[in-house]
Parts: structure tokens; C-alpha cells; sequence
């Protein structure tokens, strides 16, 4: 996997998500738990976890993209399998397949060697060019 080191923007800045690798087929995040990630019960909010698998599959959606093309989430099942207090979070993301309109990812979310959660989704492959009236078939 190619390190690129990528800045984080809009809803990553929000939260904290930091994205430290990215490259064929496969991304890497993490996040700090702070105070803020924490629901009423003193766990992290699962939305925090389904965030980090989402933005990773993103991730590793675009790295395999063409110039022309974008991605979107069609849909992410995520299962929650231990909760989390403090420390940091991290998430690798991966490509199971790639077909020509649709990607099906998977993603992992540890704290340290301890498996928080897992996720499955499926990611829309856009042809830009269709959009700009291009011949996007």
C-alpha cells in the first residue's frame, strides 16, 4: 500500500479522523477518543465508528478510481462487537470487489489489538464524464 499522507477536511476536521494511508485498494485511519465522541452511557457513539468505516471504504474507493470517475455509499451494515472508553481508534478498509458500476468494502475498527467493529458496504462508481454530458457508458 502506497503511504500518502492526506489532509483531513470537512467532516474528518469535525471529529478528529485522521487518514493516514491510502493507496490499491486499501485505507487506513485513526481517530483519539476524546470527551466529544462520547455518548450519554460513556462510550464511544457508534456513529463515530460507523464514520471512521465509511470515510475509510471512501478512501479506498478513490484509490483505485479513474481521473474521470467518483464514488458514493450506497450502503454500510455495521456491526458493533465491543464498546470503547478511551484511547485511540483505528480502522483499515479494504476492496473485496470491484466491478465496473459497484464496489463492495469491508472495514475493521480496533482499539488497539481488540476488534471493536467490523462493517460491509457498498460504494456507486460514477462515470464524471456522463454528468458533464460526456459519453459516460
Amino acid at each position: 500500500m502506497a503511504k500518502e499522507s492526506l489532509p483531513p477536511m470537512g467532516f474528518q476536521l469535525l471529529i478528529g479522523l485522521e487518514m493516514t494511508e491510502r493507496g490499491d485498494g486499501v485505507s487506513r485511519c485513526r481517530l483519539a477518543v476524546g470527551e466529544q465522541h462520547l455518548n450519554p452511557h460513556g462510550v464511544v457513539h457508534g456513529g463515530v465508528l460507523y464514520s471512521m468505516a465509511d470515510t475509510g471504504m471512501g478512501a479506498a474507493v478513490y484509490s483505485r478510481l479513474e481521473p474521470d470517475e467518483s464514488c458514493a455509499t450506497i450502503e454500510l451494515k455495521m456491526v458493533y462487537i465491543a464498546p470503547v472508553r478511551a484511547g485511540v481508534l483505528e480502522c483499515e478498509s479494504r476492496i473485496v470487489h470491484r466491478g465496473r458500476r459497484v464496489a463492495v468494502l469491508e472495514s475493521e475498527v480496533r482499539s488497539g489489538e481488540r476488534l471493536v467493529a467490523k462493517a460491509l458496504g457498498t460504494f456507486a462508481v460514477f462515470d464524471d464524464r456522463a454528468a458533464k454530458g460526456g459519453d459516460g457508458r
